[in-house]
């Protein structure tokens, strides 16, 4: 199915939106660098001090680039979920992934004491470490039972198991662990720099550009396993298929940024009512644009343009998807059923 003048028109705005707030986000900070001075540099007129270099090469590409994989990742592990559970608030932490990689951080944090350690590999490695402990014990589940929403309800056990030690973990720490891992609780886009930044874009991009060759089986899927089994759709495999690139994807976001919560749930959502359609062909990279779009909104409200501080990532993004889920709740729009 090719997209309609709707849909070409939806695209075209979300990417010039894209463009847009990649230049203010790049503009903002401390440093001062205009729109024009970028431009001038760009073109060879004039060269950006030394200072602002540093800032922009060192800081805040580095953020931008950040955001738009975070954005992207997110959003497609939610539509891959509420498609898979034909469940329309199933979100990218639903199977207990990011209570894995929160309980990878909790070792290092909480149980090493090792406060230093939140600013380099070890957190981000034992965080992805432990949500890559989820998927392996999910698709050994999934090997073993045929019902989806057996599984679903187990990863809702898992993640509660997990938090439940986290929880006591939290309990018996210090109080310096225990602000470290607070602090790594809340997300952040700007803590992910050097080689953890081409780590990260070397994991995430590959299974983004992978989960956008099988939109034939996610039509199926949402019709049903029966309807998929009847399009000649192999539905363990394309079950184990979805559970592996979504905890991939929901698990190293959660490693190098922290959690950052409703984005995947409230994305799909927004793609679904702004298109109109349910065709993956075109909902999957629609839902990639907006998940980007919106994560760069939330990034340029948490840096509160025209102050010193800065609100946590996750703050800004739960406070932006709460209201759709909660318009989800309660109006039950056609526009997101399945």
């Amino acid at each position: 199915m090719k997209p309609d003048s709707r849909s070409l028109l939806i695209f075209a705005l979300l990417a010039l939106l894209l463009v847009l707030l990649s230049l203010l986000d790049i503009r903002l900070g401390s440093v001062r660098i205009t729109f024009s001075e970028m431009l001038a540099h760009l073109s060879h007129k004039r060269s950006l001090s030394p200072e602002q270099l540093i800032i922009l090469k060192s800081f805040r590409l580095p953020r931008l680039a950040v955001a738009l994989l975070a954005g992207a990742a997110l959003p497609v592990c939610g539509l891959q979920m509420q498609t898979l559970f034909r469940n329309p608030l199933a979100g990218p932490y639903v199977l207990g992934i990011s209570s894995g990689a929160s309980f990878g951080a909790a070792v290092v944090v909480l149980g090493a004491g090792t406060a230093g350690m939140v600013a380099g590999w070890g957190l981000a490695l034992s965080s992805w470490v432990g949500a890559g402990l989820v998927m392996v014990l999910l698709l050994f589940v999934s090997f073993r039972i045929k019902d989806v929403m057996t599984i679903l309800i187990l990863g809702i056990m898992f993640s509660s198991g997990l938090n439940a030690v986290i929880s006591i973990m939290q309990y018996f720490s210090d109080a310096s662990a225990l602000k470290s891992f607070v602090i790594w609780s809340m997300g952040s886009l700007g803590n992910v720099t050097g080689g953890r930044l081409v780590l990260m874009s070397a994991t995430v991009v590959p299974v983004l550009a992978f989960t956008l060759l099988y939109p034939k089986m996610l039509n199926g899927m949402m019709l049903g396993e029966e309807y998929a089994l009847s399009m000649g759709i192999r539905v363990r495999r394309s079950r184990i298929i979805i559970f592996a690139t979504t905890s991939i994807l929901a698990g190293t976001i959660t490693a190098f940024c922290g959690p950052i919560g409703f984005i995947g749930i409230a994305v799909p959502h927004i793609t679904r009512t702004l298109l109109n359609r349910t065709d993956h062909r075109i909902l999957m990279p629609a839902t990639i644009l907006t998940g980007m779009v919106i994560m760069l909104f939330s990034d340029i409200v948490s840096q509160m343009p025209g102050s010193d501080r800065m609100l946590p990532i996750n703050a800004v993004t739960s406070l932006v998807g709460i209201p759709v889920v909660i318009w989800l709740v309660i109006l039950n729009r056609k526009s997101t059923s399945f």
